[in-house]
């Protein structure tokens, strides 16, 4: 598993709230939901994204906006409009004195807007919680990515633009897969771009070496590994691969494997009920005690602590 595939397992849509969003100018919405990841594909018309800190992004039909930080923000026809609506944590919709908005602003089957036929339409997703796996994903990226829409050729827009207004068996499911396809698109133009100097691990797969110990780390992770064990499995000497790693990387190949076993023990506590004993496991650790300690000094608590804490 190539390391952009692991780490973007991790912020997988389950249940994401995905709404066809159709408005009439003038019109203006503020977000403040804190959702640390959020897609936005405009299918008609036009919006402007208006960062508090920042520029203003015109976005046109067929651009992709990957949001990647809870900070609020404003879409609006223009960047200079006053809010009309604010986006709350759960998708609560009121306006900016405090009155609800939920039933005067929905128009159909996931489609919300202030008319039902409105000029500037857009698919706007957004990912509730991404784990510990997500979060180191989303710390790298910048706070937002912009596609063009002739700077990609997924079809997934149109598809999710068409699926998003139907029901059926499986329906949700089949959009939050659709919805995972149009962040990897994003991801993947902003990793491939010339102008971005993406962390090592992201364009590791340069490297075919690192590539391979970085598949092996992900795939395997409860093996126990050791610079000596990855260095025979990709064809190098233990001193050799230790440096090569690092220099591409930017961290030594324990630090990196200790760091993505934590972070897939942290999801899998905050998941389900599984004893401590079997999540160590599960990523490696053949000691309990020696899982515990190296979770504690990352995380600050002990795996129940962390457990309780999250539910």
């Amino acid at each position: 598993m190539d390391p952009i595939t692991a780490l973007l397992d991790a912020p997988r849509a389950q249940g994401a709230f995905l709404l066809r969003v159709t408005m009439s100018p003038p019109w203006s919405v503020r977000i403040e939901d804190e959702a640390p990841l959020t897609v936005v594909a405009v299918t008609s018309g036009s919006a402007c994204y208006v960062p508090d800190e920042g520029d203003p992004v015109r976005l046109v039909p067929g651009d992709l906006l990957l949001i990647a930080r809870p900070d609020p923000y404003l879409f609006a026809d223009e960047p200079d409009r006053p809010p009309q609506a604010v986006i709350r944590p759960g998708g609560r919709c009121e306006t900016p004195t405090g009155a609800s908005l939920e039933l005067p602003m929905r128009q159909g089957v996931r489609t919300w807007g202030n008319a039902a036929q409105g000029r500037d339409t857009m698919l706007v997703g957004t990912y509730p919680d991404v784990g510990e796996a997500g979060a180191r994903l989303l710390r790298v990226l910048p706070s937002t990515v912009h596609v063009h829409g002739s700077d990609h050729r997924t079809g997934l827009i149109a598809v999710l633009a068409e699926e998003i207004q139907s029901e059926g068996v499986g329906q949700a499911s089949l959009l939050d897969r659709l919805l995972d396809g149009l962040t990897v698109t994003a991801i993947r133009h902003w990793v491939d771009s010339p102008a971005q100097r993406p962390p090592g691990w992201l364009g590791a797969g340069a490297d075919p070496v690192i590539a391979a110990a970085l598949a092996l780390m992900h795939d395997e992770t409860a093996e126990p590994w050791t610079v000596a064990s990855l260095a025979r499995r990709v064809g190098l000497s233990r001193a050799g691969f230790a440096r090569r790693f690092t220099t591409v990387v930017g961290e030594p190949p324990m630090s990196y494997l200790t760091s993505w076993r934590l972070a897939l023990a942290a999801d899998r506590l905050r998941r389900d009920d599984a004893p401590v004993f079997r999540v160590a496991a599960e990523v490696g650790y053949r000691d309990q005690f020696t899982f515990s300690t190296a979770f504690k000094r990352h995380y600050g608590d002990s795996p129940l602590a962390y457990r309780k804490q999250a539910a």
